[in-house]
């Protein structure tokens, strides 16, 4: 069973055409150590720990020329219900279910205005064993130019109610399950991202500094897309890996 309930972020993981590097980038910056899996068919997929629990994965990219990616994986336990929905919601299926070895079933998808994410039906593997501490995922957050559009979207797709609040200089979205805000929304903001980029789901990364993280990720041969900066979550500064693939990090104040 996943450790998080349906329809909550449960995993993250990076498509990179180079693995080593990422092996090396990632362990040097949150300390991870990792594990690749045994099996051919696998491609080297990696499991990233930190301590004795599985926080995030890395593998191949799915198809030739694909962008580096941090991909988040929303828990169901019922991945070919989840595409049904996507469908009719006027989703795109880019990958249909399948299983993956007898961890768990996943499927890919992309939402109206283009952003990808995942879902993950655990069996072996539940996902994520660590969150919201250093080293851990702890954030999942869409930045789309089509706010309204995804409210819509997830809400149909997983039960997602959206609740906004002020911030300056945008309104941002918290996407509510239950008892629980699983996740976020905002608007692209011009001043801090490269106008190219589409509609996108970026993962955060819970660090004890994220200036000093900051620092790290450029001695790694990383970027540095968004110095690090206050909000009402924490200290947060968006990232690229040395092979282009956005994510951030976030000192959290709760």
């Amino acid at each position: 069973m996943s450790s998080v309930p349906p329809g909550t972020p449960c995993w993250a993981d990076l498509a990179t055409p180079d693995l080593a590097d990422a092996r090396r980038f990632y362990p040097g910056l949150f300390g991870w150590t990792d594990r690749v899996a045994p099996q051919p068919e696998a491609a080297g997929y990696t499991t990233f720990r930190c301590g004795d629990r599985s926080v995030a994965g890395a593998g191949p990219p799915a198809t030739e020329g694909q962008v580096p990616i941090w991909s988040t994986y929303v828990a169901t336990d019922d991945a070919d219900l989840v595409t049904t929905r996507v469908e009719a919601a006027g989703g795109q299926v880019l990958v249909s279910p399948f299983d993956v070895f007898d961890q768990g079933r996943m499927a890919v998808f992309a939402d109206p205005a283009g952003a990808v994410f995942s879902v993950w039906q655990p069996m072996a593997n539940p996902g994520a064993e660590l969150f919201d501490v250093p080293g851990a995922m702890c954030w999942n957050e869409l930045v789309t130019p089509d706010p309204e559009g995804a409210k819509v979207f997830y809400e149909l797709v997983f039960g997602w109610h959206p609740e906004e609040e002020s911030a300056d200089p945008v309104t941002y979205t918290g996407w509510r399950l239950g008892e629980r805000i699983v996740g976020g929304m905002m608007p692209p903001l011009a001043e801090d991202f490269p106008a190219d980029l589409p509609a996108y789901w970026t993962v955060y990364f819970a660090v004890a500094d994220a200036d000093a993280a900051s620092a790290r990720a450029a001695e790694l041969g990383g970027t540095v897309l968004v110095p690090p900066h206050d909000t009402g979550r924490g200290r947060v500064a968006a990232l690229r890996d040395p092979q282009g693939a956005l994510f951030s990090v976030v000192a959290l104040t709760r």
